[in-house]
């Protein structure tokens, strides 16, 4: 039938003509085709510049501080997370958690369904380079009237029968590359949503790891208090038999009960973070936070070696960059379509069938009709509709290149930063174990003092206070600091590369069933 479609233009003016060799210019049309079909209008696509870092490590690596102590980047420095990048922190429960999250996070769903929806774009618009084939059967019985006294009427109470099986077939050649640039649009835009589709699930893994890491820091916060607490117990204990033996002040009394009930009322409040972690969590696993839960493990770790790799793979290693590029690629096939506006559309219509008054005669070969014929449809003036819009495709790529630089300008701003915060964390831990340690020593003077009736009770709670401050400021910077770490691998890619992206061949593949079967 396609055949059929290409010769029909060239023999409808042979037939005028001659009807010696029909082919001849079946050829030629043909060739002509080929020759039009091999052009693609727009710009090509080149990858533009971007600010890179070509230095062989990162400003604030704390590799570049030779005698700061703390946390350590991995060696070698070229080293690169794979994979599962949650494993590195060596927690069973931690991977258990991320296992699952790929399967039932509701947010990667939706961005996969995204990604699944531009894949059949492509396929849509694919479908346009085939000719369109469509049919209607009708049977039609009709009788005229008998009461018509216009004599011209021949058939004055006639009756009728009609068969009619009509083939009709319509194909709009793709010569000027028109449809090619939209299939190259619509694969560029897949790749897009396969990179944002990355970008979500590394978004979700770190969340995920971070929320974990604050629940174990605030059952370490809790463990804190609830020594506190025994502590305080004891002193409270002490104080009323002093007082009631004579040897101290009911003054004292006082001031280790109000102690006492300041770090319970703390040590109660702890609950609500560590509630609203849990159900955070839940939700990021899909789970109805009313029956989920994490058992309580005090549990405070220093982040381990992180490999950083050099700033000249950053851009390999970044989702977001990725997609900012591949929609610079598709910002250019949107050109490209611009440019094939300002052509021709041509259309080569057929239609045929069999038609018959009388079912028996129905398939008879008299009985069948056709006809064929070209149309060229070209817009001479629109006002300068189609210049504008390519003015505004335009204007739109050069605003996709600058979103391009700042995406990447902005990635290595995100690893300098954790890897000052890293660096700088570990240091600042450093100094505030020196302050809990000298704190409990002071503790310890200062209740010693007081039991030997030196100093009064007072400064025992000053001392206890300030213990307790700085043990709850060491376990927040220690949260803050494998935080630090999580949003350390999560601005350099994670476990993910530029080699990942599928091709614009893999996401024009038609897809499993499963993969588009409607969710219940």
């Amino acid at each position: 039938m396609k055949t059929a479609l290409r010769l029909a233009p060239n023999e409808n003016r042979c037939m005028k003509k001659t009807s010696a060799n029909p082919i001849r210019p079946a050829l030629a049309a043909l060739a002509l085709c080929s020759a039009l079909c091999g052009c693609l209008p727009g710009p090509k696509y080149q990858k533009p510049s971007a600010p890179a870092a070509t230095a062989p490590a990162y400003k604030e690596s704390p590799a570049n501080f030779k005698d700061a102590e703390g946390w350590k980047v991995a060696q070698p420095q070229e080293g690169m997370l794979r994979g599962k990048w949650w494993e590195i922190f060596n927690d069973p429960e931690l991977n258990a958690l991320e296992e699952q999250l790929d399967i039932n996070n509701q947010n990667i769903k939706v961005n996969f369904e995204n990604y699944m929806a531009a894949r059949a774009v492509i396929r849509e618009d694919r479908a346009q380079l085939w000719p369109t084939v469509t049919t209607g059967p009708s049977w039609n019985r009709a009788r005229s009237s008998s009461n018509l006294t216009n004599s011209s009427t021949a058939n004055v109470g006639h009756e009728s029968t009609e068969w009619t099986l009509p083939l009709d077939v319509s194909w709009s050649p793709d010569f000027f590359g028109k449809i090619r640039s939209q299939i190259r649009e619509a694969q560029y835009g897949a790749q897009v949503s396969a990179a944002d589709l990355e970008v979500e699930r590394l978004l979700e893994e770190a969340t995920l790891a971070e929320t974990y890491f604050e629940i174990r820091g605030q059952d370490e916060l809790q463990r804190v208090l609830n020594d506190t607490v025994e502590a305080d117990k004891k002193a409270l204990e002490l104080t009323q038999n002093q007082y009631e033996t004579g040897i101290g002040s009911y003054i004292s009394v006082v001031e280790a009960r109000a102690t006492l009930k300041q770090v319970e009322s703390q040590a109660l409040n702890v609950g609500v973070a560590r509630a609203q972690y849990e159900h955070a969590i839940a939700t990021l696993l899909g789970q109805p936070a009313t029956g989920f839960s994490i058992p309580v493990k005090p549990l405070l770790i220093s982040p381990p070696p992180v490999p950083i790799g050099v700033p000249s793979q950053l851009l390999e290693r970044r989702p977001d960059v990725a997609a900012t590029e591949r929609t610079l690629a598709e910002a250019n096939a949107t050109i490209g379509i611009g440019y094939g506006a300002f052509f021709p559309t041509v259309t080569l219509s057929a239609a045929g069938g069999f038609e018959a008054s009388q079912f028996t005669k129905w398939f008879d070969w008299p009985s069948r009709f056709w006809s064929i014929g070209p149309q060229l449809s070209q817009t001479l003036f629109n006002g300068g509709l189609y210049r504008a819009a390519l003015q505004q495709y335009t204007a739109q790529y050069n605003a996709n290149v600058a979103t391009y630089r700042q995406t990447v300008l902005t990635a290595f701003q995100q690893v300098e930063d954790y890897l000052a915060a890293t660096r700088i964390l570990s240091q600042q831990i450093l100094k505030q174990k020196e302050a809990v340690d000298s704190s409990k020593e002071e503790l310890d003077l200062e209740m010693f003092r007081y039991q030997s009736g030196i100093d009064p009770y007072l400064s025992v709670t000053v001392a206890q206070t300030t213990l307790l401050s700085n043990q709850q400021s060491l376990t927040t910077l220690s949260v803050q600091q494998t935080v630090a770490a999580v949003e350390l691998i999560q601005a350099l890619g994670g476990g993910w590369d530029v080699s990942q992206l599928p091709t614009t061949a893999q996401v024009s593949e038609k897809p499993n069933k499963a993969d588009y079967t409607r969710q219940k």
